[in-house]
Formats: structure tokens, C-alpha cells, sequence
């Protein structure tokens, strides 16, 4: 996490992660009165960064500092991960003790293993969440909803997200004058990197900008709202460019949506049914139809249990997979 609890000067919280134990899905999010801050998403089975393992160290080049071990801790038995800065003495064969430092990413037309380090103890959490039965009224689905467009407007405009391969790309679109839509897309651009977990090489094309004086002015106001978002920047150039490198532990959700969004949307579905409301006895999902295969048995298991309700499941093609009904009958 990039972010812990906020306090004022007189020591009363302002924000904290609250955390939806989710069905397929657990989900953080830094609230701060009516507003969300952050968010981060995790699966189960993940192997995320903070976790500590034990492999064997399997192939390793001569003289090199990385290697490829295979997991032997009975959770991730099996799974293969990338060692950075191996000491020289360790050879092929070697057990370790490792911490995992990025968690596996898939992209298009490829998959990334998971990276570690040797190490024995867990890295400390930065922050801590309080559990709750749901997020407040349309916090989350909001910030949902803007990670699926990869959009973000703002007044006379709106940012346009890309995750690529190589880096997250953020476009500015708008009909104001440059440096007015310039500055009036960096609130937007902030609260992007926080919805939506970014981290790792991320270009932002700001409209260009001849005169020195109004790139210092961005590149000032930039600084100014990223404060309290670790990370290293460029200055704007000519061109308008600015590059941002961010630690990156795991997939954002803007990669999850590139690369699972049938996924995310059956996960969905089922946080909108488990919380429909009724006095029915049966609770109806209704979703696309490529949503239907990705409802594992065990997860319409737990709504049910969750909800006291049976569950029934039937699908629409006229319904958008982002856009699930579930609903309270009684027979």
C-alpha cells in the first residue's frame, strides 16, 4: 500500500483503508468522509509483494545476480518466481528463503513471473484496514466504473488511460487553451494514480507547451498534488512529456482491466447481488453470458450462504458485461 491513515495536526483521523472481504476479490479502499482516496485490489491465490517463501533455487547463469526458483511453500507449491541480487556463492540447487517484491502480471500475449529477493521476514505493511460489511453508497462502484472507461473527467475535459506492455500512458483531451487544460487535468491525473493502484513507468502527454514559464507552472502544480505519492518525475519537455516511476508490487486495476475484464465484471456481479435487497426467498443474477462461465460453483455457494437466499443464475445478451441485475423474488 502507498498510503496509510491521514491524521490532522491535533491527531483525529482523517482517512483509513476500510476492506470488503469480497466473494472471489478483496478489496481496500482509503475513505476519507465521502470520498475515496485510493483503492487496491487483490485476489485469492495471489502471490503478492510482502510475502515471505521458501524455493529452490532451479536454473541460475554463470556469474549472474538473477535466477528462477520454484516455489516450495505448500500454498504456492509449484510456481516459479525471479530472484534479483543473488549473492555469487549461491548456486543451482541452493534452498532460499525468499520475500516476494512484485506479484506476477499478466499482459497482452504474455505473462510476468512474480520477483523476490532473499530475505526471511515479511516487509512491513504501510497500511492497516478495518473490516466492513460494505463500502459506503457508490464509493467503490464509481471508481469501478472510471477504471473500466480508463477515464477520468474533469471541468472542460478529461484524461484518457492506456495500459501498455511497456508503461501506463495518460493522453489530456479537452478544447480549453494548453496551459489552462494542462493545469485543470492534474487533480485528475493525482486522483487516477490512486484509484487505480498505478505504479511502474507511467508517461503523461500533457498539450505542448512553447513558453518555459507555463511548463515550470505545471511542473510545479504537478509536484504539488503527487506530495504524498512516492515516486520520481521528469520535468515537462518541449513536447509536453513528463514521465513518473512509481514502485510497481502488483497489477493496477487498469491492467486488470486490460487483461480480465470478464473476470473483474463476474466479480461484480456478485458484490451487486450480495447486497440486493428484498424479502423474497430466491435471489435472481442476471448477466451477460460471458460472464456465466467465469461464476465459479463455489462462489454462487458462498452468495448463497451469504444471503440466506437461494440463487439463481440466468443470462442476457442485451445486458453489458459491466452492467449486472440482481434482483429479490419469491419463487
Amino acid at each position: 500500500m502507498k498510503l496509510a491513515h491521514c491524521s490532522n495536526r491535533r491527531g483525529l483521523r482523517l482517512a483509513e483503508w476500510l476492506i470488503e472481504q469480497g466473494i472471489g476479490e478483496t478489496r481496500w479502499l482509503l475513505v476519507e468522509g465521502d470520498k475515496a482516496l485510493a483503492a487496491r485490489l487483490v485476489w485469492p491465490g495471489e502471490l503478492t509483494a510482502g510475502t515471505v517463501v521458501t524455493a529452490q533455487l532451479v536454473s541460475k547463469a554463470k556469474g549472474a545476480r538473477r535466477g528462477l526458483a520454484r516455489i516450495e511453500t505448500a500454498a504456492f507449491a509449484g510456481r516459479e518466481v525471479l530472484v534479483d541480487h543473488l549473492p555469487p556463492e549461491v548456486t543451482e540447487g541452493a534452498q532460499l528463503d525468499l520475500v516476494i517484491t512484485r506479484a506476477a502480471l499478466a499482459e497482452r500475449g504474455r505473462y510476468k513471473l512474480a520477483q523476490a529477493q532473499i530475505g526471511s521476514e515479511a516487509a512491513p505493511a504501510t497500511a492497516q484496514g478495518r473490516i466492513v460489511p460494505r463500502f459506503p453508497q457508490g464509493l467503490w462502484e464509481d471508481l469501478w466504473h472510471a477504471a473500466s472507461a480508463a477515464s477520468i473527467g474533469f471541468d472542460g475535459g478529461e484524461i484518457l488511460l492506456s495500459a501498455t506492455p511497456a508503461m501506463t500512458v495518460i493522453d489530456i483531451d479537452g478544447a480549453a487553451p494548453p496551459r489552462t487544460l494542462a493545469l485543470a487535468a492534474i487533480p485528475a491525473i493525482a486522483q487516477a494514480l490512486r484509484w487505480f493502484d498505478l505504479g511502474g513507468n507511467i508517461a503523461i502527454d500533457f498539450p505542448t507547451l512553447p513558453a518555459k514559464a507555463d511548463r515550470r507552472a505545471v511542473d510545479t502544480a504537478l509536484e504539488a498534488a503527487l506530495a504524498d505519492w512516492p515516486h520520481e518525475r521528469t520535468a515537462m519537455n518541449g513536447f509536453g512529456l513528463v514521465q513518473l516511476v512509481a514502485r510497481l508490487d502488483g497489477p493496477s486495476l487498469l491492467h486488470r482491466f486490460a487483461t480480465a475484464r470478464v473476470g473483474l465484471c463476474a466479480r461484480l456481479a456478485l458484490r451487486q447481488a450480495e447486497g440486493a435487497q428484498g424479502t423474497g426467498r430466491i435471489l435472481l443474477l442476471t448477466v451477460h453470458p460471458a460472464l456465466k462461465p467465469k461464476l465459479r460453483a463455489e462462489w454462487l455457494d458462498e452468495l448463497a450462504r451469504r444471503t440466506g437466499r437461494e440463487v439463481r443464475l440466468e443470462t442476457n445478451p442485451a445486458l453489458a458485461l459491466e452492467t449486472p441485475n440482481a434482483q429479490i423474488i419469491s419463487a
